[in-house]
């Protein structure tokens, strides 16, 4: 895993290989990655448990080792031979004795042993790029034979294939972990160890290994991997959080967006997110935003039926460290091309992910696991405030977060109970004698948004200038409508109990006292909801790289730092700022 992008196209490597033998690519000699496959044990269940949980998470993520690829183009139809082409001089063909001579004999090779099959020559990314030429050129497809340019996954199209030749390409190795046995004309690292067909035997390579084996010792042991967003080194699995984040930003953003409903100081936080690529465009007129010949993004609460065929673009649930309601930026923003994760009245893409996540594998459940243990550790919640916490009163306590009552959650989701006061209300009727802490939302209590109560009577305890997630700590019970709250209560293991429908409810995690949608019917653990919501759904700006970054960077900055952080003149720079980045796709 190189990078997203060639080198020739300027992108700097994730990855190197620091070999004191020879080099991985030349079997005129051992090198130290031929040494490792030859002698290492290879033989830790922990370690080949890793190995095949990377290479799951590697196909998931449509990863290779350049991973500018589109999952979402399809491949031709199943049953093709894929051959795969490589950079003319490529060094590890000239290292294999190999030439133009050798690539027509594996092409002619490959149509005798596959009579009638349709034959498909995958192009090197530098050769679509227009960087370098391959081996093979238009000439060379024709009748059952052709090229493939498009960007398609590697993933996609080993999967629809029924044989693999290759002269020494990385999509050979792939090929093994996809489950082919590759008909290798070269010499690369990948065989000689049995999981190949080798028309050019390295004779002294006689060991036999698993596909687990082999990765392990390529991916695990010989190579040094680079963490950028701490300037350090680190193991595989932070490599392919990093990649993963940055690719999916590609994928969405590389045709570029035109934008609505976007406020002024939102725009440069945005052209960050999402512009990187391509830069937005933002046009409130829908039908010139339709005429932009680009994927359009609506923020939710703005979308109308004018605005079909939108994505819906939202705060993430990890948003900052300060409120949105003071112009702070967010560092996470969710896009959904379904619905919005507040709104139950439709599906959501969030629905569809937390539905998915029903089973995890068991990399997927350590990861989310971890998450949830630095979240706690952290104190981390949506705005991290991190104000005092009261000492609260002996007893069974039950905390009701408060909400803004015209937020959209409210608006789409709610219940009987629509109100702070109605909240308070029902909280009381159901738990007379437990000790009740209203703790008002600090947009409200900031005055900057509505929903201010008089809670006297009602509540015994009104937790103001409060750390709500010191909170959490103290209490028994969660009691909301849709609030945030609720969610990051399951994290510590606090009971919740919904009066609306927001996003965690219906799943079997929370007490429901609303009409939850009839399609949840999965039952996902908290670990699957975590996963889904916290890793899935949302994407992740790091402001101290500039780059997508996955959510464990995120946790890294707002529990430790770095984070920048505007200062007093925020509101009127926010919207100057955001005036020219309306503009800056004409510069990008």
């Amino acid at each position: 895993m190189r990078s997203l992008h060639p080198g020739r196209a300027g992108e700097p490597p994730i990855g190197l290989h620091l070999d004191r033998s020879g080099v991985h690519f030349d079997a005129s000699e051992p090198s130290d990655l031929e040494q490792i496959l030859s002698r290492s044990p290879l033989d830790d269940s922990a370690v080949l448990g890793q190995a095949r949980d990377a290479i799951a998470r590697l196909k998931d993520a449509h990863l290779s080792k350049y991973s500018a690829v589109d999952p979402h183009i399809d491949p031709p139809a199943p049953g093709y031979v894929l051959v795969v082409d490589q950079t003319l001089g490529d060094a590890s063909v000239a290292a294999s004795g190999a030439d133009r001579a050798t690539f027509i004999d594996m092409l002619v090779r490959a149509q005798e042993d596959h009579p009638g099959a349709k034959v498909l020559i995958k192009t090197h990314p530098e050769t679509r790029m227009a960087l370098r030429n391959g081996y093979f050129t238009a000439a060379d497809a024709g009748g059952r034979v052709s090229l493939c340019t498009d960007p398609i996954s590697p993933w996609h199209l080993l999967e629809g294939a029924i044989a693999v030749y290759t002269v020494s390409s990385q999509l050979g190795f792939e090929a093994i972990l996809a489950g082919h046995k590759p008909h290798v004309f070269g010499q690369p690292f990948y065989a000689g160890w049995g999981l190949t067909e080798d028309y050019q035997p390295v004779p002294r390579r006689q060991r036999r290994l698993t596909r687990a084996q082999l990765f392990a010792g390529a991916m695990m042991e010989y190579p040094v991997w680079y963490d950028p967003y701490t300037d350090a080194l680190c193991d595989l699995s932070r490599v392919i959080d990093s990649l993963e984040a940055r690719a999916r930003a590609w994928r969405e953003d590389r045709q570029g967006w035109v934008a609505s409903g976007m406020r002024m100081w939102k725009r440069r936080p945005l052209q960050r997110f999402f512009g990187q690529e391509a830069g937005i465009r933002f046009e409130d007129d829908p039908q010139k935003a339709a005429a932009a010949g680009r994927p359009r993004m609506v923020w939710a609460g703005k979308a109308g039926p004018e605005h079909d065929g939108a994505v819906r673009v939202e705060d993430g649930f990890l948003r900052s460290r300060g409120l949105g309601a003071e112009l702070i930026p967010p560092l996470s923003l969710v896009t959904d091309d379904l619905g919005i994760y507040y709104d139950p009245t439709g599906p959501s893409r969030l629905e569809h992910r937390i539905a998915a996540r029903e089973t995890l594998r068991p990399d997927q459940a350590r990861r989310a696991e971890r998450l949830i243990a630095r979240l706690i550790d952290g104190q981390l919640s949506k705005y991290n405030l991190h104000l005092p916490a009261p000492d609260l009163p002996a007893g069974h306590k039950v905390l009701v977060p408060g909400q803004v009552e015209d937020d959209a959650s409210i608006l789409k989701g709610a219940g009987a109970e629509r109100t702070n006061l109605e909240l308070l209300q029902a909280v009381r009727a159901a738990r007379p004698n437990a000790v009740v802490i209203y703790k008002p939302h600090p947009d409200v209590e900031a005055g900057l948004r509505s929903g201010a109560v008089d809670a006297g009577g009602l509540a015994d305890v009104v937790a103001t200038d409060a750390d709500p997630v010191a909170l959490l700590d103290q209490v028994q019970e969660v009691w909301t409508i849709t609030s945030l709250m609720g969610f990051e209560a399951l994290l510590r293991g606090v009971g919740v109990t919904t009066l609306g429908a927001p996003f965690y409810a219906g799943w079997g995690l929370t007490e429901d006292r609303g009409d939850v949608p009839a399609r949840r019917v999965a039952r996902p653990s908290l670990e699957g909801l975590v996963h889904a919501a916290l890793i899935d759904y949302p994407r992740y700006f790091d402001p101290v790289t500039g780059i997508p970054c996955p959510v464990e960077v995120m946790v890294d900055r707002l529990t430790h730092g770095p984070l920048p952080r505007p200062g007093l003149g925020n509101r009127s720079l926010s919207k100057l700022q955001g005036l020219f980045a309306t503009w800056s796709f004409l510069w990008r």
